[in-house]
């Protein structure tokens, strides 16, 4: 369930192209009437504004955008206002290019196999070769060091069957398989990579149900006692997103605006990337987990244009209301 609230009645690309240029002229930009259009509009939606934009004015909206506007809320806008598969693409590049690759850089790789469909997860290795003119699975192998590099090769490269189908012996025996590599400590099995890269989520949520039945202890409780390492956290991540994706945008959320600083960038991709998709049940989540109102804690370690658009794209008002 997203958060979005696009209006019943939706203005027509070129009225909505006008209030955008309208919205650059004179001498300072206008960005309530910014977030008042684009923090209302699907992708497709703003897909058909930018085209229109191009054809009225002879110029990108992305890149009249990206100089109208400036800092956290520019990043947030223009990253709203992206095709997806190119957005997630752009952000899987950035993680590659950073220069330490853990869990926190590492984990939108994952984000975008695991809890995208299988369909989005193509349009972005497309997205991606076009743009940089390699295979994500180059750059993995380029600038991720094993083991990890094994895990997300694997992630990257799936096609998960994507219909409701679960089979419980196989859950069985998939869920023994992965007790006996966790046992002897191999977290970078060929058979724990195997299941969770092939099976489809269904499949899988089945196979981790299993595993606490036969063992007691989650699969996350169980890989977390192999260690504390970049390995064991990324496979975490890994089962989480599988499981319950919502679970683990509260938790990026939660850990963005923790400490004395915001981590802005981590922040602006949840709630853009989940808007359409499950924001409210991020929401609740948010609030089962740490006992506090996501929109209050957004609210209170953001501010301004920034602040009000992200409160937009979670379906409030400025305040919160």
């Amino acid at each position: 369930m997203g958060s979005l609230k696009v209006p019943e009645v939706v203005p027509s690309p070129t009225e909505d192209s006008q209030r955008l240029r309208n919205a650059f002229q004179g001498l300072g930009t206008n960005e309530k009437a910014i977030i008042l259009v684009l923090g209302h509009r699907n992708w497709r939606q703003i897909k058909e504004i930018r085209e229109t934009y191009e054809k009225l004015y002879n110029e990108s909206l992305i890149d009249r955008l990206h100089s109208e506007l400036s800092g956290d809320f520019r990043n947030a806008v223009i990253m709203w206002s992206e095709d997806p598969a190119e957005r997630d693409a752009k952000v899987a590049r950035k993680a590659m290019k950073a220069r330490w690759k853990g869990t926190t850089e590492l984990q939108v790789l994952v984000e975008i196999s695991c809890a995208s469909t299988p369909n989005h997860l193509m349009a972005v290795r497309q997205a991606y070769c076009s743009l940089f003119h390699c295979s994500l699975e180059e750059d993995i192998h380029a600038s991720v060091s094993p083991p990890l590099q094994k895990i997300l090769v694997g992630l990257v490269r799936s096609y998960r069957y994507d219909k409701v189908i679960a089979n419980l012996e196989v859950g069985r025996a998939e869920a023994s398989t992965l007790h006996e590599a966790i046992k002897k400590k191999k977290l970078d099995d060929d058979h724990i990579v195997w299941i969770l890269s092939t099976r489809n989520v269904f499949q899988l949520r089945q196979t981790f149900a299993s595993y606490k039945n036969l063992y007691g202890n989650t699969l996350d409780q169980d890989i977390k006692n192999c260690g504390k390492g970049d390995l064991e956290s990324l496979l975490n991540v890994v089962v989480c997103c599988i499981d319950c994706p919502e679970k683990h945008f509260a938790k990026v959320v939660r850990d963005s605006i923790l400490g004395l600083g915001t981590d802005e960038d981590s922040l602006t991709r949840a709630i853009v990337t989940r808007a359409e998709i499950d924001l409210l049940k991020v929401r609740f989540e948010y609030a089962e987990i740490y006992k506090s109102s996501l929109d209050d804690d957004v609210i209170g370690d953001t501010s301004g244009d920034y602040r009000d658009f992200l409160m937009t794209l979670l379906g409030k008002g400025p305040n919160g209301v």
